[in-house]
C-alpha cells in the first residue's frame, strides 16, 4: 500500500522482506530478504537506503540504531520505543499528562490481586497485538490464573506485566496524524473502530456522534503525543470513550507509529492518504490535505473465515463479482495465504448517507471473506 503513494512522489522503494512471497515482496523490488532481528541484514538493508522506515514495530532497539549509523531512520529508536513497549508507553503519557487507565507495573500474582478492583487486565509489554497478549482476569479464582502464572513467571527477569483496570468503554475512537522532523503536522479527522475476536473489522470516518470539542480534544491529544515522543511519520492514538454521568471522556489505550489499520479509508477516502503523508514526512516533504472526499467512509476488512467449506479458492474471482457488483466499492487484497482471522484484505466506500455506505462496504467484504454467497 505505500507503492502506488511512493509512485506518485517519485520515489523508489525497497523492502526487506521475511520472505520472497510475503505481500510487499509481491510489488516491491528489490527485496532481500532478511528478518527484523536480524542486524547484519538491517545493516546491509541500511545502507543502500536513504532513508528507512517501518510497517511494524518489531525492529529491536539496537538494530534501530545500528541503521542510524548509517542513514537516516524515521521514527528513530526513543520514540519508537513507545509503540514497542506498553510499560514505557504508560509511564510516558503519564509524564505528559495524557489521560490513561489506571495501570500498574506487576511482578507476581500477589501484585496482581493487590492492583485494586476486578477486572484486571494483563498485557505483555512486548510483541502483543490484535488481542494478542492480553488477558482478562476477572478475580482471584478465575480459571486463567495458569496462564497468568505462566506469563508473570515468563516475564519475571524482564521488568514484569503491565496491569491495566478493565475501561467499561463505550467504542473504540482513533486519531490519526503525521508529523516531519521539522515539526509540521497534519490531522485526518477522528475515526470509530470495530473489533472482531480482537482484530479490527470496521472503520468508519467520520466516527459519528463525535462532537466538535470531543474530536478537537483527540486530535490535540495525538499532537502532543507526537510532539512529545518526538514521532516522524504517522502517529495512530488509539482511545476508548467513556460514558459518565453523561459526559463523554476518552482514555489512550494503544500508540501505532506507523500507517495504521484504522487509517487504510484514507486510500480512497481521504485527498492525501496515510501511506503518502508517511513518506511525506519521513522525508520532510510539505505534507497533504487530509481532507476527506465525501461526508462518510466506511472501510471493512476482509478477514480470513473459521471454516474452510466457506473459503474462495480464489480470492480474485470473487473480487470480480464485488467489482461488477458495486462499481463504486474499492478492493484491497493483499496477496496473503488464508487463514482463521488473518486480514486478507479491506474494502472501502465512499458517499452521503452512512447506512447505505456501511451497508455496501460489509456486503462487498462478506462476500469475498466467503461469509454469504450473492
Amino acid at each position: 500500500m505505500m507503492q502506488p503513494a511512493a509512485t506518485a512522489l517519485g520515489l523508489r522503494l525497497r523492502v526487506l522482506a521475511e520472505g520472497p512471497d510475503v505481500a510487499a515482496a509481491q510489488v516491491i523490488t528489490p527485496a532481500p530478504i532478511g528478518a527484523a532481528d536480524d542486524l547484519e541484514a538491517l545493516v546491509a538493508f541500511a545502507t543502500e537506503c536513504d532513508a528507512v522506515t517501518f510497517d511494524h514495530e518489531h525492529v529491536p532497539g539496537p538494530g534501530l540504531r545500528a541503521m542510524a549509523e548509517v542513514t537516516s531512520v524515521q521514527p528513530g529508536a526513543d520514540a519508537l520505543v513507545h509503540a514497542q513497549d506498553k510499560i514505557v508507553m504508560r509511564e510516558k503519557l503519564t509524564d505528559l499528562g495524557i489521560p490513561c487507565p489506571r495501570w500498574a507495573r506487576v511482578v507476581d500474582r500477589a501484585a496482581v490481586e493487590a492492583f485494586g478492583s476486578w477486572p484486571v487486565v494483563l498485557k505483555t509489554p512486548r510483541g502483543g497485538y490484535d488481542g494478542k497478549g492480553v488477558l482478562v482476569l476477572d478475580g482471584p479464582d478465575d480459571a486463567k490464573w495458569g496462564t497468568a502464572d505462566a506469563w508473570l513467571a515468563d516475564w519475571a527477569d524482564r521488568g514484569g506485566l503491565l496491569a491495566e483496570e478493565h475501561v467499561p468503554f463505550t467504542r473504540e475512537l482513533a486519531a490519526l496524524v503525521a508529523r516531519s522532523p521539522s515539526g509540521q503536522a497534519a490531522a485526518w479527522p477522528i475515526v470509530e473502530t470495530v473489533q472482531r475476536d480482537g482484530v479490527c473489522h470496521e472503520v468508519t470516518a467520520p466516527a459519528p456522534e463525535v462532537s466538535d470539542d470531543l474530536a478537537a480534544q483527540l486530535t490535540d491529544i495525538a499532537l502532543r503525543i507526537a510532539g512529545g515522543l518526538d514521532v516522524t511519520g504517522v502517529l495512530a492514538v488509539e482511545v476508548f470513550e467513556v460514558l459518565r454521568d453523561g459526559v463523554r471522556t476518552v482514555v489512550v489505550n494503544e500508540l501505532a507509529m506507523r500507517p495504521h489499520n484504522s487509517g487504510h479509508w484514507s486510500i480512497d477516502g481521504s485527498v492525501t492518504s496515510q501511506f503518502e503523508n508517511h513518506l511525506r514526512a519521513v522525508l520532510d516533504l510539505p505534507l497533504g490535505s487530509t481532507q476527506a472526499r465525501a461526508p462518510w467512509t466506511v472501510m471493512v476488512n476482509v478477514l480470513g473465515p473459521q471454516e474452510i467449506e466457506t473459503r474462495h479458492e480464489d480470492l480474485y474471482r470473487s473480487y470480480l463479482h464485488v467489482m461488477a457488483h458495486d462499481p463504486g466499492v474499492k478492493v484491497h487484497l493483499y496477496g496473503k495465504e488464508q487463514r482463521p482471522g488473518r486480514k486478507l484484505g479491506h474494502v472501502t466506500v465512499y458517499g452521503d448517507d452512512l447506512d447505505t455506505v456501511r451497508e455496501r462496504a460489509r456486503h462487498a467484504a462478506a462476500f469475498i471473506a466467503g461469509e454469504i454467497d450473492e
